[in-house]
């Protein structure tokens, strides 16, 4: 995120009412919920993720052991045995 000057976008009226209740401030202005996207929608994390949980189900059941896949990928038992169950369920 970067920031934006004041001056240089916005009319001196909105920056005298934002004053009101900011003065000298740094204020958060969201998107608006149109414009907003998913996570991971600019990168390629959410399809990493995919191919990760899906090889974690193909060497679950090729034999490797929960605990050893836990330690190969750096997760919890608990999240390897979600992941496990979310694969099985497709």
């Amino acid at each position: 995120m970067c920031y934006i000057k004041a001056k240089e976008t916005l009319p001196i009226e909105v920056i005298e009412l934002i004053q009101k209740y900011v003065d000298g401030g740094v204020i958060y202005i969201p998107r608006k919920e149109c414009n907003r996207k998913q996570w991971g929608e600019k990168t390629n994390t959410r399809e990493e993720i995919k191919l990760r949980d899906l090889t974690i189900y193909d060497e679950y059941n090729s034999g490797t052991s929960k605990k050893f896949l836990a330690e190969k990928y750096f997760l919890s038992k608990k999240s390897i045995d979600r992941i496990i169950l979310k694969e099985r369920n497709k």
